[in-house]
């Protein structure tokens, strides 16, 4: 009975010891507060270790990143299609520059959506896609009429129309960044933010000295 337990023991012994030399995962073990950097215009947060593992974006898309990528294409799309009116139909240099600058910006923005969506393998939506409660789009009907106008009046429906794209693409980045997860798609939401917001600015100084 005692040999018995003594190769028991030393059985036990020796498993012991080959767990104990068995590499652990390393663990997060720090409570210490981690200070995040805010996105442009917002100030930096204290997190508590658990939230810090969350709070860095990940190179693994989720569907709010898909959605707002196949959104953003469509509206988008609608800018350069009201952008390249204004070459042949508005009456203000200035606008005919920041129409192009529009063009110039986000024309290249749509191929890199395209692209990325690809590499996603999720669908790239047509030019003319549905729009229906998509933020800050114009209605066909509004289209028709810039289509229509021309001069100063085509200067002052613009403005408004692009004023109200742009804060509904701002929305919609707001949105991505708050329940998105692609590091890629957290920098095109922010530089979208940043760009429409200085162009909001543009435009209703514009609007002021008309």
């Amino acid at each position: 009975m005692r040999s018995a337990l003594i190769v028991i023991a030393v059985t036990v012994i020796t498993l012991t010891g080959c767990t104990a030399d068995k590499p652990q995962a390393p663990q997060a073990d720090s409570t210490a507060p981690v200070i995040a950097p805010g996105r442009p215009g917002e100030v930096a947060k204290t997190l508590a270790p658990g939230e810090a593992a969350t709070a860095v974006p990940s190179p693994t898309a989720n569907a709010a990143d898909v959605k707002y990528v196949q959104d953003m294409i469509v509206h988008h799309q609608q800018a350069l299609d009201m952008s390249i009116l204004a070459p042949n139909r508005a009456a203000s240099a200035k606008l005919k520059a920041l129409a192009d600058r529009i063009k110039a910006a986000q024309g290249p923005e749509i191929q890199y959506m395209t692209t990325w969506l690809r590499e996603q393998e999720q669908k790239v939506p047509d030019h003319h896609a549905k729009h229906e409660g998509m933020p800050g789009m114009a209605t066909p009907k509004q289209m028709e009429e810039l289509k229509a106008a021309s001069g100063k009046a085509f200067d002052a429906m613009f403005l408004q129309l692009m004023i109200n794209h742009h804060v509904g693409a701002i929305k919609m980045s707001e949105q991505v960044l708050g329940g998105g997860s692609h590091i890629k798609i957290e920098e095109l939401a922010s530089d979208v933010s940043v760009t429409q917001l200085a162009e909001i600015r543009r435009m209703q100084e514009m609007q002021r000295a008309a």
